[in-house]
């Protein structure tokens, strides 16, 4: 995966950071006051202060699968808007969009991917944090297979789950708690499953309700930018007008078709933006005399004659006559004219 650029940051929902403390209380884990006055500090818990949170529940803790444990434990409450849009969706396959979609408003502190082949699907988690990575992985997958099994009324069947760790405890405790084939040391955190399983009735589907918090969820989702999603696609493209919808997605950490959606729903398109600002840079280049293959390759074309062509349906002109015509006429300077 490419990496981020240096953004705002990262928060978690106050409800997961509650179903930590609720969980450090069964385990008779006293939380320092300090740290319960830092997780209450706003109306979203940042994710350095979850950090230390986990950070002290995992060195308090004797059981080396506190996070399996902890994740077998959240409840749909927990996950705040997102949860409740999650198991009022229609099947397995609209939740898992709902969550590639609105995954953050849980936290930012990771993503989601889900690929899909002929005969099988394979949801893939990235972590964004380096305190304790594992244990904090290894809850995300027990929250995503304890909630499935409990939305379809446990028909939902995974083929295995796969961490990039090694085991934290005998690996047959894994598969006794999960339930299914645990493999370690993969190539990525996943959840491979037939792809039938997307077809999947979910128990709690309310079509209304869905309607109803997905559009609250939008609002919230959006509510973790600071400025309009046009500025901040903006902001990114002027300094990588190369890149496409799918990247400036991926470090905006919303999914491209929430990109598409919240674009429209501000008047504007990815497209547009994108084709405004290079046009704008290609102008800018162009009255500096920079060369027209270094231009298109700054600008992500393939090639120059693509550049070309792009620059003339936006202008209506080729790069060369736009060039030409920056040029100061010296007929114009002539006495009489």
């Amino acid at each position: 995966m490419p990496a981020r650029a240096a953004r705002i940051e990262p928060t978690v929902t106050p409800r997961f950071t509650r179903a930590l403390l609720q969980a450090a209380a069964r385990r008779d884990i006293a939380v320092p006051e300090a740290l319960l006055a830092e997780l209450d500090a706003g109306e979203r818990v940042s994710l350095a202060a979850q950090d230390r949170l986990w950070g002290y529940l995992c060195s308090h803790d004797a059981d080396p699968l506190i996070g399996l444990e902890l994740g077998l434990s959240i409840q749909v409450g927990h996950l705040d808007t997102a949860g409740m849009l999650l198991i009022s969706s229609n099947t397995v396959g609209e939740a898992l969009d709902a969550l590639l979609e609105y995954h953050p408003i849980v936290g930012e502190g990771g993503r989601f991917d889900l690929v899909c082949g002929h005969a099988t699907c394979r949801l893939i988690y990235e972590p964004h944090y380096a305190t304790r990575c594992s244990e904090r992985v290894e809850a995300v997958m027990g929250c995503l297979l304890a909630l499935t099994g409990w939305t379809t009324g446990h028909a939902f069947c995974p083929d295995a789950v796969t961490f990039v760790h090694g085991p934290l405890a005998d690996p047959a405790r894994y598969t006794q708690r999960l339930g299914v084939p645990v493999h370690f040391n993969g190539d990525a955190n996943m959840l491979a499953f037939d792809t039938a399983n997307l077809a999947l009735p979910l128990s709690q589907a309310n079509p209304p309700l869905y309607a109803y918090l997905q559009r609250l969820a939008m609002d919230e989702l959006d509510a973790l930018g600071s400025r309009s999603l046009g500025a901040r696609i903006r902001h990114i493209l002027t300094g990588h007008p190369d890149w496409g919808r799918d990247r400036v997605a991926f470090e905006l950490d919303i999914s491209p078709r929430h990109l598409v959606r919240r674009l429209a729903a501000e008047g504007e398109s990815f497209k547009q933006l994108h084709d405004e600002l290079r046009r704008a840079l290609a102008e800018r280049a162009l009255r500096d005399n920079v060369r027209a293959d270094a231009i298109a390759e700054r600008l992500g074309f393939a090639d120059e004659r693509a550049f070309a062509r792009a620059f003339k349906r936006w202008t209506g002109i080729t790069p060369a006559r736009f060039r030409a015509q920056q040029a100061p006429r010296t007929d114009a300077l002539l006495p009489g004219r």
